[in-house]
């Protein structure tokens, strides 16, 4: 009997709208993916593979219309990723003969966890955030509670969202201040202390995020913050596929975990977050790290006229500072991007305008760093710009250029944006901005 070849593997660049997700927890034996009917149906399967809940990697298939037997996705997991597979599969420690040495350190974490404040900052979309919710109320995680921060509502829908969960772990506030910055420095004040875990009302967590960040903080006590990966929700619209064809939120990062520290400047300048050191959706930062920092920069963010960055500000005012930062895909959580073209559009300026902002408020808040930032400028010139660079590694030919371009369009403006959005911020301070 001849043993199946695989299908085809495709690179990122080369996925089909639509395409489906699925995730593979090899200890269950692959799946079956049936076949799909019709002109609309996928013409490929993104795999995110677990060997005893532990993501080791992610996989594009190409999909014919017959579908994929078990055995075929069997052989492409094991063609591609059979050795790590295979790594996790031993057979434990001389302690624990026969169990998952992944899972036996997660269980002498929840032996005694730190307590973690969950927060979600929401502006106006109350599917993703009960969604999100459910998601929170399912975690494998002892000791954690939920802060809703709905920012500058405009409707009661959010709150009615929370009010139909009933929850006792879960809380409300409103930050009447637009812009998540606002929102993110509400939370660190009502939560008073201790791990705040931030997920965006877009996404759902794995049942074992929590229990994951609990891992880095606990695996690395030195550390002031820990981010975690973000994979696709669905990939069912081209935008949706562009983006993770863009990278995502992890692009180069991807399943290798990473510590940044004052040992790792020289290899990766905190100034540099590229690839990033994390993604506001899935990171989790010590109360007493973010106190050092002041907090999160109010003229950056989504909602302010700077649209981002103030995420990646907070990682590397830590970095500077003299602080650990944990990257640990093992925390997991999922993101349900934008479906149309204009969403995606704007989202991409968002990023332009973000990262220039970002540089501009580097530059107010520690003049001191322009020397360094001078130094990183062929750098970051050839990975935005060059043809092998970071941000255009990968793309296919026929990625659509109006999405760079309006990437670069809002690097141009970024640093009028942010004077503006530091002028807008002065303007609303800081009294009487929260309500229970």
């Amino acid at each position: 009997m001849e043993t199946p070849t695989g299908p085809h593997i495709l690179p990122v660049g080369q996925m089909q709208a639509p395409c489906l997700r699925v995730d593979v927890e090899v200890t269950e034996g692959a799946p079956t993916i049936a076949a799909q009917a019709g002109s609309h149906g996928a013409r490929c399967v993104w795999l995110l593979v677990r060997v005893h809940t532990e993501p080791v990697g992610s996989l594009v298939l190409d999909l014919p219309p017959q579908g994929l037997s078990a055995m075929e996705v069997q052989a492409a997991i094991s063609g591609e990723m059979g050795a790590e597979v295979a790594r996790r599969l031993g057979t434990g420690s001389r302690e624990h003969p026969g169990q998952s040495p992944f899972l036996t350190s997660r269980a002498e974490v929840l032996r005694n966890p730190p307590d973690i404040t969950v927060v979600v900052c929401t502006h106006e979309r109350p599917d993703g955030l009960e969604a999100c919710l459910r998601s929170l109320l399912v975690q494998v995680y002892p000791r954690f509670s939920v802060l809703v921060v709905d920012n500058a509502p405009v409707t009661d829908r959010s709150k009615a969202v929370v009010d139909r969960f009933a929850s006792s772990a879960i809380s409300y506030v409103i930050e009447e201040r637009k812009g998540l910055s606002w929102a993110r420095m509400a939370a660190l004040e009502a939560a008073g202390g201790g791990i705040l875990a931030w997920i965006d009302d877009d996404e759902t967590a794995d049942p074992h995020w929590l229990a994951e960040l609990a891992r880095a903080f606990h695996e690395h006590p030195e550390a002031g913050a820990v981010s975690g990966i973000v994979v696709p929700g669905e990939l069912e619209t081209w935008p949706q596929v562009w983006f993770e064809q863009f990278g995502g939120h992890n692009k180069l990062r991807g399943f290798t975990p990473k510590v940044f520290s004052p040992d790792t400047a020289r290899t990766q300048s905190p100034l540099y977050p590229l690839p990033m050191f994390g993604a506001g959706g899935n990171m989790a930062f010590r109360s007493t790290a973010l106190e050092q920092i002041g907090g999160f920069d109010v003229a950056l963010g989504a909602g302010s006229r700077s649209m981002g960055a103030e995420d990646t500000l907070a990682f590397t005012e830590l970095l500077w500072a003299g602080g650990t930062v944990v990257y640990q895909p093992t925390a997991v959580t999922y993101h349900y991007q934008r479906r149309s073209m204009e969403e995606l559009r704007r989202q991409m300026l968002g990023y332009g305008v973000g990262l220039t902002a970002f540089y501009t408020s580097l530059v107010v808040r520690r003049p001191r760093c322009v020397p360094d930032l001078i130094r990183l400028v062929p750098t970051a010139y050839h990975d935005l710009f060059g043809g092998r660079g970071l941000q255009s590694e990968g793309l296919p030919p026929d990625f659509p250029f109006e999405l760079l371009k309006a990437k670069r369009r809002g690097m141009l403006i970024g640093p009028i944006r942010y004077g503006r959005a530091r002028l807008d911020a002065a303007r609303a301070g800081r009294v009487g901005s929260v309500r229970v």
